[in-house]
């Protein structure tokens, strides 16, 4: 059995526990929770064609980036092995950019063990993935809350997250990531769900204020 501080979340049910015990920890997540609701769990796949698809969807729409996602698979290149054999002009027909076909082919290149990283330490996940250049922190932690689905991460760096903790907490000015990654340690063991009830939050306060 996985000690606590690496639970994976597997349900919907372990998202309503940790919200649970949040609302019961920090009154201001109690009253999210009765607002929306525990938060949906948010898995997807791991490994090298999720973090091509992380990349792709970097300062495009989501439309725009499923469409090239799609090339991308439809074309072998979002396995190891089939972007291997792929120049950047391959890349780049299918739909990425010139940096975005240097971060893939990077990423390709870097002979990364996923399997490994299903049990590697938090901050080795990061130093791996963030070596890759096109791969920053807030995808890294990304990447350890959804498709490693682990229930004690936290992105700080998170716009919305900032927004909705400002909002919450009424405080002045949005926090900054090192003040909301400081706040966050309160949320531990369970701060992915923070994050979920949090962006769950920052969704209602953009219905409530007809923000698009």
């Amino acid at each position: 059995m996985r000690s606590m501080n690496t639970r994976i979340l597997h349900s919907d049910a372990c998202m309503a526990e940790g919200a649970a015990w949040l609302a019961t920890a920090e009154p201001r997540f109690a009253e999210v929770l009765a607002l929306c609701g525990p938060p949906p769990l948010r898995r997807r796949g791991d490994g090298f064609e999720a973090l091509v698809s992380a990349i792709t969807a970097q300062q495009v729409s989501v439309a725009s980036a499923r469409a090239i996602q799609a090339r991308l698979s439809a074309a072998g290149y979002t396995s190891v092995a089939g972007c291997a054999g792929a120049t950047a002009e391959d890349l780049r027909a299918a739909g990425l950019s010139r940096q975005k076909a240097r971060y893939v082919k990077a990423l390709a290149d870097a002979g990364i063990a996923f399997d490994r990283l299903r049990t590697a330490p938090d901050d080795e996940i990061v130093a791996t993935l963030t070596a890759v250049p096109g791969i920053g922190r807030w995808t890294a932690e990304i990447y350890i809350m959804f498709s490693l689905g682990r229930a004690d991460t936290f992105a700080p760096n998170d716009l919305a997250l900032q927004e909705a903790a400002r909002v919450l907490f009424a405080l002045p000015e949005r926090p900054r990531e090192k003040d909301l990654r400081a706040m966050a340690q309160a949320w531990s063991p369970w701060r992915t769900v923070a994050a979920g009830m949090l962006w769950h939050y920052y969704h209602h306060l953009k219905d409530r204020e007809g923000i698009t």
